[in-house]
């Protein structure tokens, strides 16, 4: 299964949409942040990031879900900054610190390459969501040179459908965060009170274009959607509801990594019950719920 980027390659179709994107930087709307300041004068927004991406870190990760690990590992590239920014970010030194380097379009397109070399199964694109311009335009340095393996876009969801659609016939795996439900909870942890309905469009948005995860002979993720969802200490995050979109409105199919690894970061001791850990408990009741919505396809989890 060729990457979808190819054919958009020798299409033109990557080319036009990396011009497009890099256009949208004039008056920046690419997030729903839509802080319209112009990146290409180096002016900042929200994400903190103007005309170039910064990176924090890259190489092979073997922690991520089955599919994409193999035995070659998923490579990893971890963009500084984000376009969200939860209080309790995992990655908070990168998120919020800005832990990085800025990087150009063919030093980024040589990353990508240099991942590949290494053998790494695909390109794992972190935080991408405020970067999307820069992306598309090492995707064609990288493409012309020789790049072959399938790329996933790693979010927190909080994408507009708009730049999603730049994106369509480049991404081969899209992987969302798909965090919470409730308005208050998104205003108090991420000072976005629509996530979950920016988020549950931008969700349909990716399954429209890749459909179902689809995996080849050697188990590994190929091109799809695969969602994760943190369980959230005290039932913030509103799992079941989570879990029942996931069934009712995207696909029963949907590969779902119910992940119970919450530990407390950054500002998480200013909002409890994120001070704590998730129980066992709480996470077998996620699990159990993913179940009664009718998903079957759980990362890590033996079917019954």
């Amino acid at each position: 299964m060729e990457p979808r980027y190819l054919q958009s390659l020798r299409e033109g179709r990557l080319r036009r949409a990396a011009r497009e994107a890099f256009h949208r930087l004039s008056s920046c709307d690419l997030c729903p942040r839509c802080c319209r300041v112009d990146r290409r004068r180096e002016e900042l927004g929200f994400c903190r990031t103007g005309l170039r991406a910064r990176v924090a870190s890259a190489g092979p990760h073997f922690g991520e879900e089955a599919p994409l690990v193999g035995v070659g590992g998923s490579g990893t590239i971890f963009f500084s900054e984000c376009n969200l920014r939860c209080s309790f970010c995992q990655n908070w030194e990168i998120s919020e610190g800005g832990e990085g380097a800025e990087r150009g379009l063919a030093d980024l397109g040589r990353l990508m390459l240099d991942l590949q070399r290494r053998g790494c199964h695909n390109l794992n694109l972190v935080t991408p969501s405020h970067v999307v311009p820069q992306i598309l335009g090492a995707v064609c340095h990288a493409a012309r040179r020789g790049l072959s393996i399938p790329i996933v876009y790693n979010t927190s969801a909080y994408d507009t459908v708009e730049t999603l659609r730049l994106l369509d016939g480049v991404v081969d795996l899209y992987m969302p965060d798909l965090k919470w439900v409730d308005r208050e909870v998104g205003e108090r942890l991420a000072d976005a009170p629509d996530y979950w309905e920016v988020a549950t469009a931008a969700v349909r948005e990716m399954h429209r274009q890749v459909g179902d995860l689809v995996l080849d002979e050697d188990g590994i993720a190929r091109r799809g959607l695969l969602v994760r969802h943190l369980v959230l200490p005290g039932g913030l995050a509103g799992t079941p509801r989570v879990l029942q979109f996931l069934a009712d409105e995207v696909s029963r199919g949907t590969y779902v990594n119910v992940m119970a690894q919450y530990r407390p970061a950054g500002e998480a001791h200013r909002h409890p019950p994120l001070d704590r850990r998730v129980t066992r408990k709480e996470h077998a009741e996620a699990v159990e719920a993913a179940r009664r919505a009718g998903l079957t396809r759980l990362d890590g989890v033996s079917p019954r």
